[in-house]
This record gives C-alpha cells, structure tokens and sequence, in this order.
C-alpha cells in the first residue's frame, strides 16, 4: 500500500492532512531548525485532532550529534510522548566521525520501544552515505522505515541513489521513505522502482512556506500522485 506522510506543526495543520488524504503525520517542533522534539500539550492537542498515527521527532539540537545528557533527556521524552499520544517515532544520530552513532540510535530505539521507529535524514549527511545505509538496514528493534533524499541536497540530486537502494531487495524499496525536497516529478520515477511511502513538508503548503498552514487541497493532490505512482490504492 502507498503511504503519504505530512509533517504537522500543529493541530490545525493534523486536521487538514486528514482531511486530504495522508495516511501519517510526522509530529515535530522548529523546522527552522530542521524538527526537533515538540511539547507532549502540542502532541496531545494533535492527537485529539486525528486519528491519523502519529511519528513524532526525538531530536535535541540541529544537528545530528547527540550528547549524554541530550540522550538522557530524550529517553525521557520518549516516555511522555508515548503517554501523550505516540505511535511511533523518528530518531537517529551520526558520530564525531560522521558514520552512524549506532550505539546513541540503539539506546533511544530501546527507550522509545514497543512502539516502531524512523531513521530520519541524518543518513544523508554521512561521511559515507553507502556504508550508512548498509548501518542502518542493520538495525533492528523495531525500524520499519529510513526518511531519506539520497543525498543531503535533497532528492534531486538524490533521486538515482534513492532508485539504486530501492533495486537492492523488496525489503529495501519497503524501508525507504523518500523526502526531502521531493517534488512532484520524482514520485513517478520513484514509485516505478518500487518505492511507496513519500513525505512531504512544505510541498503541502501556500508557498511552500512553513509560516503557513497545511492545506487540504495540495494533500489530495500529493495523495493523488502517490496512489497513481503506487499502481492505485
């Protein structure tokens, strides 16, 4: 089945990816920062608004590192995020050295289970992008998909990597959740390689701003695409 996922800010912005057609919401706070973790009262209002499954960010700082004390914190806001109204959640964090913190990821991973998890764009910031996507699929404890451009430049200059992965094995083409800079034209090549879970941010908002609100009409439009792209729902 092809999956749309929305990032919402807010409750108002969960109504209308809803109302649209998404299938799930990315939950986060500060995309000036690009999402980090949101309040639990924000997290609650949003899963009053929808029953849409909710993944929401456990991120501390802009970048991609992580430190003791930041993890601890986080581990911590897993819990009340779960309370609140998680689903699931989105995490991951390279080292020093730029390969995946393997050991910070499994640790959160742990605090955050039951519930299943996403490894976000930190991927496509490594060092070395194919040893970290050979990482990554390593993982196990609950990750069912990886939010990836193929490229810290976004998917276009992403989008042959993106098909690449996706050609390695079904299990491959069903982890990878491409976004990050996706436009329209990507998604037909994209669902030809087998990829089905898209995610969208600014796309679905009036001029591609994120001072405004998600709309309903350019949701329907995306989930349109999706489902097209994906052989029909």
């Amino acid at each position: 089945m092809p999956l749309l996922e929305v990032i919402a800010l807010t409750a108002a912005d969960a109504r209308a990816a809803q109302e649209g057609g998404a299938d799930r919401l990315e939950v986060v706070a500060d995309m000036a920062a690009d999402g980090l973790t949101p309040d639990p009262d924000v997290l609650a209002a949003i899963r009053d608004a929808t029953d849409l499954p909710l993944r929401v960010m456990l991120r501390a700082n802009a970048g991609f590192r992580t430190t003791g004390a930041e993890l601890d914190r986080l581990r911590h806001a897993a819990a009340g995020l779960a309370e609140a109204g998680a689903d699931g959640f989105v995490l991951g964090f390279l080292d020093s050295f730029g390969h995946i913190d393997a050991a910070a990821t499994e640790k959160l991973a742990a605090a955050a289970g039951p519930l299943p998890w996403t490894f976000h764009r930190a991927l496509d910031h490594a060092a070395d992008p194919a040893q970290a996507w050979r990482a990554v699929r390593g993982f196990g404890g609950g990750l069912d998909t990886v939010l990836t451009a193929g490229s810290a430049r976004g998917v276009d200059a992403g989008v042959d990597v993106l098909v690449r992965r996706a050609a390695e094995d079904a299990a491959a083409a069903g982890l990878i959740m491409a976004g990050g800079g996706l436009r329209r034209k990507h998604v037909a090549v994209l669902g030809a390689a087998g990829v089905r879970s898209f995610h969208v941010g600014t796309a679905v908002r009036p001029d591609g701003s994120w001072d405004a609100p998600v709309d309903a009409a350019l949701v329907a439009e995306w989930r349109a695409l999706v489902a097209a792209a994906a052989g029909g729902l």
